[in-house]
């Protein structure tokens, strides 16, 4: 059985693009696998750069954020095992929401 589904908001490892080092950072779980590997979706806090398919996340409680965020098709696997924690679970709407940006992104 998975530890963590679909909708999921956990903490993860992401890689500086110029350094060795990682700094933990929320992403979005978006697929389960009985392999223990899990896709997921980048969630950042910038203010100064949109992506045509950036979602907002409304509902910050349920998040377990806690400053505005939105969630970017920045997609990338990894294994369960690096995930630190989950905080939060994204809010129906919102599931709503990245489903359809995601179905635009893959051209599905």
């Amino acid at each position: 059985m998975s530890t963590y589904k679909i909708f999921d908001i956990v903490v993860v490892p992401f890689p500086f693009t110029d350094k060795r080092e990682t700094k933990n950072r929320p992403a979005l779980v978006i697929s389960e696998s009985d392999q223990k590997t899990r896709t997921l979706a980048m969630i950042t806090s910038a203010v100064n750069a949109t992506w045509k398919f950036d979602v907002p996340i409304s509902d910050l409680e349920k998040s377990g954020l806690y400053v505005p965020c939105k969630v970017r098709m920045k997609l990338f696997t990894l294994d369960e095992g690096l995930i630190k924690k989950k905080v939060g679970h994204l809010e129906k709407k919102d599931q709503i929401a990245v489903k359809a940006k995601l179905k635009k992104y893959l051209k599905l």
